[in-house]
């Protein structure tokens, strides 16, 4: 009963002023969309605030997917598993740059910044950050639910995490995480700007004329995506790579 329309829907404000109407945008959407991006969401792509969904029911799950699941020992022992082969040698800490003319490969699968990789040829693209802190209180619980939002612009944090309403555990303390949006830090979140999609246009075209290196993921590809359409694209370009090369038994650096 909120929803205005909206002609023509182009930003993120757009969106949600469509699905919930003005004064529910300006109290839940308006300040954490500026906090986390740095920029009002009439000036962002409406894929941004789309992600989120909208519902009038009780459902508090974030994504309506039939199946949702967690590592059965958590995300790390995943890792070591898939990571736990005489085929792989994993350095951390070291630039791709440091290490590529030490290694024999044929093929190379870049996840990391497509901008970095060609040395910013056309200038940086832009993206946002995050910086954490990490507290561990002697209660057994912080707050009621996993995940906390902070719509209000002058509160710093965007979200507080505590982890044992995801992971189950029971026990006397409990851990918590702040969210603080930043420009600065580790590039997490490509930003969805029309220019910015044009600049990183020039990098894909450098990218497809690129022999024997494959793009893959959020920073490579220049996308939001979630974390099942990383996997998804992933094996999706495992499937060409095998179909191009029949069988894919030469050596592959994974570098980011």
């Amino acid at each position: 009963s909120r929803a205005e329309p909206v002609e023509d829907i182009r930003t993120s404000e757009d969106v949600v002023v469509a699905a919930v109407g003005r004064d529910l945008y300006e109290t839940f959407f308006r300040g954490y969309t500026r906090k986390q991006w740095g920029l009002d969401p009439s000036e962002l792509d409406r894929a941004v605030t789309a992600r989120v969904p909208t519902r009038t029911s009780t459902d508090d799950r974030y994504f309506t997917d039939t199946f949702q699941a967690m590592p059965a020992n958590g995300y790390t022992r995943m890792f070591e598993a898939m990571l736990d082969h005489p085929g792989i040698t994993l350095d951390l800490g070291v630039e791709y740059r440091d290490v590529i003319d030490r290694v024999d490969v044929d093929h190379i699968v870049f996840t990391g910044p497509i901008d970095e990789y060609f040395d910013f040829r056309f200038g940086k693209l832009p993206y946002r950050s995050l910086q954490f802190r990490h507290e561990t209180h002697d209660v057994a619980e912080f707050q009621p639910v996993a995940v906390v939002n902070y719509p209000d612009e002058t509160v710093p944090q965007t979200r507080i995490t505590e982890y044992k309403h995801l992971t189950g555990q029971l026990h006397a303390k409990t851990s918590i995480s702040y969210e603080f949006p930043s420009a600065e830090g580790d590039p997490y979140y490509p930003i969805p700007r029309p220019e910015n999609q044009a600049l990183f246009k020039r990098y894909e075209a450098l990218a497809d004329a690129e022999e024997g290196v494959t793009f893959v993921g959020r920073l490579a590809t220049y996308r939001y995506y979630n974390m099942d359409q990383v996997v998804g694209q992933a094996l999706a370009t495992y499937r060409r790579m095998v179909a191009k090369a029949g069988v894919l038994e030469t050596p592959v650096l994974a570098a980011e």
